[in-house]
């Protein structure tokens, strides 16, 4: 999660505001006024009417309205009312109702409709609508526009004649005073952005206030979130882990915010504020929520790393793909309140998908495949495996890439789009390791002789105890170019490549010594040349052999093809493993 600050945050959120509040109504000239024609009866389906100025709808009307008479534009704001009058009259007019409005209005902009219709739900006439009210000393009066339709162009929402002809009378009864009669002047008459010069002060001022408030609502938070977090998760969280004053104090100041727009006397300011608070409540509860998730799946990582940490990754890819859509959500409903059509967006996005799709192949190919890797699970974080050329251990499965880290010692990152479709050789699943060798024997040896070193071969593996003596095996399987050749076959019964190359080293040694004590050899990888004359093989040793074979011969006791049932089972498990002479025999004693 980039860690943004909070003065950036909202910078960027009064800018985009101020960029809306300054953009000004094209200005238009008074034409010569038609006839108005209320409709005789309400239209059965809204008309979608993008006017100009902004009146099609009621909230649109009344925004124009004040942004115009702010900007000292009489003639644009007289477009938005249902009069006729002009010059000196219709200045007086705008004037009164912007003091009305800026003055003992009670109303909420932010909530006006916005919809060409307007609001159907209240107790007026369908082409009325209730701006809000004002409090005189003779009661409250409201403020009123009217849904007009003039000649054959679209209806337009307008301040209704009646509301404007008591204008007047409402200015002359209103006695309202305001923060800005206690201040300074300069401070009320110098504007910036639309705003006041003390509004922009108070606000400045809300910041540190906020860091205050925030300081104290985490102290208060933080052994709450504790405790929550022990009982879901069922892991010790120590009070570094729980971060969360970024988006507390964005909450703060949001609230500090909204504060300022429901005791703001000004229209515009009250709808502006109203804007800025609940940008900054979104951000800062999506903040929270990113912090709370980051914080949960980081302790259950440190579970699960204990207990199974082959749910690691899958943790991972799962904080990853819900930051992603807690941040969706919180830009979606941001949107929302800027006023953007979220159906016609996420309609946008659909159509565009198919672009972003084509154009981002190979990015959803490798995040697809990330969720098939993790789902499927042929390997997890630790395990030491073969992808295609690449040799070494698992390190971290993410949504783009599969990183290796290799007998080198270096990290090889491998796209997980190519990782799903390899032939991937997962060496931690093991549960026995082969043992597989070809002996080469000299050709001087005799069939007696190879019977004998058989015969002792397979004694010496069915008898040993980390051999599984249903698969062991050792046959003479062919002739070389100039040796006899003898493969042996055997599971170890061991996972671990280190215990397997301790069993496979003592296994060899006796092989050598049985081919030693029958009296052959091994034969030379290359052709021999004898130029002069050798002591060649050991004769009394190769006559004790034979004369032994004979002697299995005679009573019937051959193992050839195999040595029979009863004597694999009255030999098997029988040797001494380790040696007795060996230094691991003796540690395990100790």
């Amino acid at each position: 999660m980039v860690k943004i600050s909070m003065a950036v945050v909202i910078f960027l959120v009064l800018c985009v505001g101020a960029t809306g509040w300054t953009a000004q109504p094209p200005r238009v000239s008074i034409e010569t006024k038609e006839k108005v024609q209320r409709p005789a009866e309400p239209e059965a389906a809204p008309v979608v009417y993008n006017d100009p100025l902004g009146r099609g709808t009621p909230q649109g009307t009344v925004l124009g309205f004040m942004k115009a008479a702010a900007q000292g534009e009489v003639e644009q704001a007289l477009r938005y009312l249902d009069t006729r009058a002009t010059g000196p009259s219709g200045e007086k007019l705008v004037v009164g109702l912007q003091a009305i409005l800026e003055g003992g209005f009670s109303g909420n902009l932010a909530v006006l409709s916005n919809k060409p219709e307007g609001s159907l739900d209240d107790d007026l006439l369908p082409t009325v609508e209730r701006v809000g009210t004002v409090k005189t000393a003779s009661g409250s009066i409201d403020i009123l526009l009217e849904r007009l339709q003039r000649g054959k162009e679209p209806p337009i929402w307008l301040f209704s004649a009646a509301t404007l002809t008591r204008v007047p009378g409402i200015q002359r009864e209103l006695d309202v005073h305001s923060l800005d009669d206690y201040l300074p002047r300069f401070l009320v008459s110098t504007w910036f952005l639309w705003f006041p010069l003390w509004q922009w002060i108070l606000f400045l001022l809300l910041i540190p206030l906020s860091y205050a408030l925030a300081a104290v609502a985490t102290r208060l938070l933080t052994p709450l979130v504790l405790l929550t977090l022990r009982r879901m998760v069922k892991v010790r969280a120590d009070h570094h882990v729980v971060r969360l004053t970024g988006p507390v104090r964005i909450l703060m100041f949001a609230l500090a915010i909204w504060v300022i727009s429901l005791y703001s006397r000004s229209l515009l300011g009250s709808l502006f504020w109203t804007y800025v608070a609940s940008t900054l409540t979104v951000i800062g509860a999506t903040w929270l929520c990113v912090r709370v998730m980051d914080i949960v799946f980081k302790l259950k990582q440190r579970q699960f790393s204990v207990t199974s940490s082959s749910k690691v990754s899958l943790l991972q890819l799962v904080e990853k793909l819900c930051k992603v859509l807690g941040v969706i959500a919180g830009a979606l409903v941001i949107l929302h309140i800027a006023g953007i059509n979220i159906a016609a967006a996420i309609t946008g996005l659909g159509i565009g998908g198919i672009a972003i799709a084509f154009a981002a192949q190979k990015t959803l190919e490798n995040l697809f495949g990330g969720v098939m890797i993790i789902s499927d699970r042929p390997i997890r974080v630790g395990d030491f495996c073969r992808a295609g050329d690449t040799l070494g251990t698992v390190e971290n499965i993410g949504l783009r890439s599969t990183r290796i880290r290799t007998l080198k010692r270096t990290v090889v990152s491998v796209p997980n789009g190519q990782l799903a479709v390899m032939n991937l050789e997962n060496f931690a699943v093991r549960d026995k390791i082969w043992f597989h060798h070809h002996l080469s024997l000299r050709y001087e040896t005799t069939a007696d002789q190879l019977r004998y070193i058989l015969a002792e071969i397979r004694k010496m593996l069915y008898g040993h105890p980390k051999v599984e003596s249903m698969s062991a095996r050792v046959r003479f399987v062919g002739f070389g170019s100039s040796f006899f050749n003898l493969e042996t076959f055997a599971y170890i019964l061991e996972t671990e490549y280190e215990p397997f190359l301790q069993v496979q080293e003592d296994l060899l040694l006796r092989i050598m010594d049985i081919v030693e004590g029958s009296g052959s050899g091994f034969a030379f990888p290359s052709q021999t040349t004898y130029l002069a004359a050798d002591k060649g093989l050991d004769a009394d040793k190769g006559r004790e052999v034979v004369a032994e074979v004979r002697q299995w011969r005679e009573q019937g006791r051959l193992p050839f093809p195999d040595f029979s049932s009863e004597t694999i089972a009255e030999i098997e498990n029988k040797t001494e493993y380790p040696p007795p002479e060996s230094a691991l025999r003796n540690r395990k004693k100790e």
